[in-house]
């Protein structure tokens, strides 16, 4: 097979939670690196803003809504998909929830929720777009993780505990797929800047600490994930296979800043 280095031509991306936010990022940035990209969460709106945005940069793409909680939804937009495109190469997983709550009064309901969307809806994903990419004896699968992968937050151990759980999850699946041609790794973004946390970030001590531990004294830009995921998605990363790629400025190396 000719070496393809970072390009991605000719390629089908399917982004689950790639309307907004990280996702969102991720899905144009694919199509820039020339993948036909379907970005699906559970908002037509935004589906169909970012389906606009993709066919500007001269992709196709399907407009199909999901949510990872709901296997049949998972199944349309793979068939969907496949019935347009023809096939389904790259899988991004990136629909997540979060909330702050001290871990003494969060409600089981409340841990369940989380769990079920991050880490169970990324398994019922990886297990519907698995099976198709394995049939085939090809695929990358990125999942997005979490720095709290990695190191704790205060009162987010739902959140820390269900990230975890993807990154090892991405683990398990590297070492059952991997040798029949489906490399899955992650990505455990660090402290990105979107409409969601800007507030948190720039008017409260947690976002100062935040800073003050991130070795490039600033926060990421969605568009600094572009890069990573279009690698990991590449015949470049074809000898990558289980990790959990950190893009954090260097958070989780962090010792004493001062």
């Amino acid at each position: 097979m000719a070496y393809r280095g970072l390009s991605l031509d000719g390629r089908v991306a399917v982004v689950i939670g790639g309307t907004s936010g990280i996702g969102r990022a991720i899905s144009l940035g694919l199509a820039e690196a020339g993948a036909n990209v379907v970005s699906s969460s559970r908002r037509v709106e935004q589906v169909e803003d970012t389906a606009r945005e993709i066919e500007r940069r001269d992709r196709r793409t399907v407009r199909v809504t999901s949510d990872v909680n709901e296997r049949d939804s998972l199944e349309e937009l793979l068939a969907k998909t496949v019935a347009t495109l023809g096939k389904v190469d790259i899988l991004v997983n990136s629909a997540g929830r979060i909330k702050r709550v001290p871990t003494l009064d969060m409600d089981e309901d409340t841990w369940d929720s989380i769990l079920e969307t991050n880490l169970t809806g990324t398994l019922r994903s990886c297990q519907v777009f698995g099976r198709h990419m394995l049939e085939r004896g090809y695929g990358r699968i990125v999942n997005i993780s979490s720095l709290n992968a990695l190191v704790s937050f205060h009162e987010v151990a739902a959140y820390a505990a269900s990230k975890a759980g993807v990154s090892g999850l991405t683990r398990s699946l590297a070492v059952e797929w991997g040798p029949r041609g489906v490399v899955v790794n992650a990505i455990a973004p660090g402290v990105f800047r979107t409409e969601l946390n800007q507030k948190l970030l720039d008017g409260t001590d947690r976002g100062r600490e935040l800073l003050l531990r991130t070795p490039l004294k600033r926060f990421g830009k969605l568009e600094e994930l572009v890069g990573p995921a279009i690698f990991l998605a590449s015949e470049s990363a074809a000898f990558v296979n289980g990790q959990t790629l950190a893009v954090d400025g260097g958070f989780v190396a962090s010792g004493v800043n001062q």
